[in-house]
């Protein structure tokens, strides 16, 4: 199957902590040939955004930590001493050719909550605009979750990016050359997947766990990092940061890597429904669900009971079949549920609409 990427304009490169891991702290070589990769691609007209990790790496081997670091409060130690030293390196190098870089720490909240959403995605455009190397990594100091939980791990990170910032193509770069059928290590006659058209569970088999000592990932997260990205249209290859020149042997559609491919095109706005967690839940009727599936909008005569405590305009669960934004929020939708939408004005303080949510206010999950 031919590869083609000529469409790219705007890609997200995660790079993962073995890559960029060294015994002295970091390896200076292959961050610099990571960044000789990005400004190749920059050269062709293509926008970049990097997913870096390595700051809790670099932070646990200044403490002189050879062993794995669990506590959370220590990885948070280790994150925040760390990810100043990664970005000198990256500053350092992206400085040799004449290119500036800038750093973006989040937490799952910056995505899920609507106005923060829209003022990074203005900030991360204007960057771009500018000619500068976004470069992002979890805010591990301050993530109400545990470090390894908010998002995840970097690659589930890296596919968020690139699904809300509507990037073409999610390149993430490890320390093998793609997704083996069984370990390349351990097994011989294991042999690289090329192609994947749609991701199931003998993919999933096919995938192993973290692979060093402070990554928080491995193939499993890849690949559900690039079942995120197919989501929202943008394809993602998982390729070998060792090998010379391969964000320009990916483009030109050199059959390097594996190549999970893409699912339909989605607007922004399906995209940031998608991928924000839910903040609760509303359980519908049958009648309802059906209704939905047919395009009309929520009606409060549908509504059967109301999970969580959320605000107007959050994004919430309809039943377990698809997310949405209401209009209304928690306690006003248990107020009127089962009741006529004429009635809505005498049960909540403010009708802001005759109906709790309209069609392009739902996305249906894929359940398969």
């Amino acid at each position: 199957m031919s590869r083609d990427f000529s469409h790219v304009r705007r890609m997200v490169v995660k790079v993962g902590t073995n890559l960029l891991s060294s015994p002295e702290g970091i390896n200076t070589r292959q961050l610099e040939m990571v960044v000789k990769n990005i400004v190749a691609m920059k050269e062709r007209g293509i926008q970049v955004l990097l997913v870096s990790s390595g700051a809790i790496g670099l932070g646990a081997r200044l403490l002189g930590r050879s062993t794995a670091v669990e506590r959370i409060r220590l990885r948070q130690a280790c994150a925040s001493i760390g990810q100043p030293l990664l970005m000198s390196h990256y500053r350092l190098a992206f400085k040799k050719h004449g290119l500036v870089c800038a750093q973006v720490l989040l937490t799952r909240s910056d995505l899920n909550e609507r106005k923060t959403f829209v003022n990074l995605k203005n900030a991360v455009e204007t960057l771009l605009d500018l000619g500068v190397i976004p470069i992002f990594n979890e805010n591990d100091v301050v993530s109400t979750a545990e470090i390894g939980t908010a998002f995840g791990d970097n690659d589930r990170m890296s596919a968020y990016v690139a699904s809300k910032i509507d990037a073409d193509l999610l390149v993430m770069l490890t320390d093998v050359d793609g997704l083996y059928t069984t370990n390349p290590k351990k097994d011989r006659e294991g042999h690289r997947i090329k192609e994947i058209d749609r991701i199931d569970q003998s993919i999933f088999n096919c995938a192993g766990e973290a692979g060093s000592l402070f990554a928080s990932g491995g193939m499993k997260t890849k690949i559900q990092a690039a079942q995120i990205a197919s989501k929202a249209g943008c394809a993602t290859l998982i390729a070998s940061g060792y090998e010379p020149e391969i964000l320009t042997r990916i483009i030109s559609g050199e059959q390097v890597g594996t190549h999970l491919c893409a699912d339909r095109r989605l607007s922004q706005r399906t995209r940031w429904i998608l991928n924000s967690s839910a903040k609760g839940v509303i359980h519908v009727d049958q009648g309802a669900l059906q209704a939905l599936h047919n395009h009309k909008s929520l009606l409060p005569s549908g509504v059967l009971a109301v999970e969580g405590v959320f605000k107007a305009g959050d994004v919430v669960l309809i039943n377990d079949t698809a997310k949405a934004v209401p209009y209304y929020n928690s306690v006003e939708i248990e107020a009127m549920a089962g009741h006529q939408s004429q009635e809505i004005p005498d049960l909540v303080e403010e009708a802001r609409s005759d109906v709790i949510f309209r069609p392009d206010d739902i996305v249906f999950l894929d359940k398969e």
